[in-house]
């Protein structure tokens, strides 16, 4: 690998991509009034939206940092705010009504953790009534929605994280480091999967006793959804349902391609193809529970093109092996969130000859010419391979990714920086190729995707 190719790969980060994508780049504007944050100054946030992974990620921010305060919670449900000031203290605000959490001049970045139908509304509001945000992933819920929380973010001139937490490990920021120095030489191949065999692992979340019409803003709730009546299932388990939710592509294929984008440096696809089915879930969901779904990725200035493969099974009664394996000419990257095993393998220039092979076809005269032309070719320091090398990394045991991608995001709006490790470059570019691999699947079709406009396109 080339010295030049080695320092563009170090080089290219979520707000650099966006940079050498000229025709993504040139219609936005950054508006910086971002002010650093005096060091003796907290920061104040709230969480809108507070059920499981909004409680998760709001326990993550208050681990990150001593200089963050949680202040305000938004959510639909009474119980939630209830559980709020039971876990977190009677002074932090509640409220159903998010605006209430953005008219207040006192809370300077928001989290929001909400069914993923709502991401694009309220990360475009918080901006505008000048906010940091923090946004879940996947970042919006259709992909038609991305270039308007893009241009918002922009405009904002505020910080934005999205949150795939698991970039932030060590194992990953190892890949990276690995992948750029040319340790598996050029790409080839790569698969990730995320299998799951248990009733909460697949989405049938507790429902509470309370929940009603009284207990639950429904009307609320629903947004730019189909009006319907009040259904505690697709309140409390909404990702089964695609009126909110994004099935398994928007809830783990992000992590998976998300994870590989950052490794790799790619900026995605441009051919995306699935295949599922509803397997074993069949409670009355929308979304399949057994999902395959291959990405092409073209040549770029920094890696070869290469097929990805995404799986997701949440009816695996076998064996389950979460990984995500970055295969080379010379090699493979193998990792999860907490290890890393590289291993090298290099062929021998020397193909060959014999063993189940056309040679012994040859006639005896024949086999006699073809061996002294090879042993001419080929001399004997050819045709032994380097030894097979394995590199094994594991992540500190007490690290906390979750927490680190909260400090990346404070970090930066202390600083007064839009530099996050997951802005919404970067958010969009993971999130439109796992929305794409939805549409493949209920559509049956092929998407094609232009990963520099981030658009689709035509065949």
């Amino acid at each position: 690998m080339s010295s030049d190719r080695r320092y563009f790969l170090k080089t290219v980060t979520a707000g650099s991509a966006l940079i050498a994508a000229e025709s993504v780049a040139k219609p936005f504007n950054i508006i910086r009034d971002l002010k650093k944050i005096s060091p003796n100054d907290k920061i104040r946030f709230a969480t809108i939206g507070m059920g499981i992974q909004g409680n998760q990620d709001t326990k993550a921010a208050l681990r990150s940092s001593k200089d963050v305060e949680f202040v305000a919670a938004a959510d639909l449900y009474d119980g939630r705010l209830t559980r709020v000031k039971e876990v977190y203290g009677k002074d932090v605000f509640t409220t159903r009504d998010y605006h209430e959490i953005l008219g207040r001049k006192d809370i300077d970045a928001v989290l929001v953790v909400t069914p993923d139908h709502w991401h694009d509304h309220i990360t475009k509001a918080s901006l505008q009534a000048g906010k940091h945000v923090y946004c879940e992933k996947p970042m919006v819920h259709h992909i038609s929605e991305g270039a308007s929380v893009i241009e918002a973010w922009k405009k904002s001139g505020k910080t934005m994280q999205i949150g795939s937490q698991r970039i932030s490990t060590s194992s990953f920021k190892e890949a990276k480091r690995l992948f750029q120095a040319g340790e598996i030489g050029d790409i080839n191949y790569v698969e990730s999967n995320n299998d799951r065999f248990n009733a909460i692992g697949a989405w049938n979340y507790s429902i509470p006793t309370d929940a009603s019409p009284s207990t639950v803003d429904w009307e609320h709730y629903l947004g730019d959804a189909p009006k319907m009546p009040f259904d505690a299932k697709r309140f409390f388990r909404w990702r089964n349902y695609r009126d909110y939710g994004t099935g398994v592509a928007g809830d783990l294929f992000v992590h998976l391609i998300t994870g590989v984008h950052f490794v790799t440096g790619s900026l995605g696809p441009e051919r995306i193809f699935s295949s599922g089915e509803l397997s074993y879930w069949k409670d009355g969901r929308d979304v399949p529970d057994v999902l395959v779904s291959i990405l092409e990725y073209p040549k770029t200035d920094i890696h070869a093109n290469f097929q990805m493969v995404l799986r997701v099974n949440f009816a695996n009664a076998g064996a389950i092996a979460n990984n995500t394996r970055i295969i080379g000419t010379e090699g493979q990257i193998e990792f999860t969130e907490n290890n890393l095993i590289l291993t090298k393998k290099k062929l021998p220039k020397a193909p060959g000859f014999g063993g189940y092979d056309s040679y012994n076809t040859f006639s005896e005269s024949e086999q006699k010419e073809f061996k002294k032309k090879y042993d001419l070719e080929y001399p004997a320091d050819t045709r032994t391979a380097e030894p097979v090398k394995e590199i094994k990394f594991a992540a500190p045991q007490e690290e906390d990714s979750h927490a680190i991608h909260f400090a990346d995001f404070f970090e930066n709006i202390r600083k007064g920086s839009i530099g996050t490790i997951e802005d919404p470059v970067f958010g969009f570019r993971a999130a439109a190729p796992v929305l794409a691999c939805n549409e493949s699947y209920f559509e049956k079709k092929i998407v094609h995707w232009d990963p520099v406009a981030m658009k689709k396109k035509k065949k």
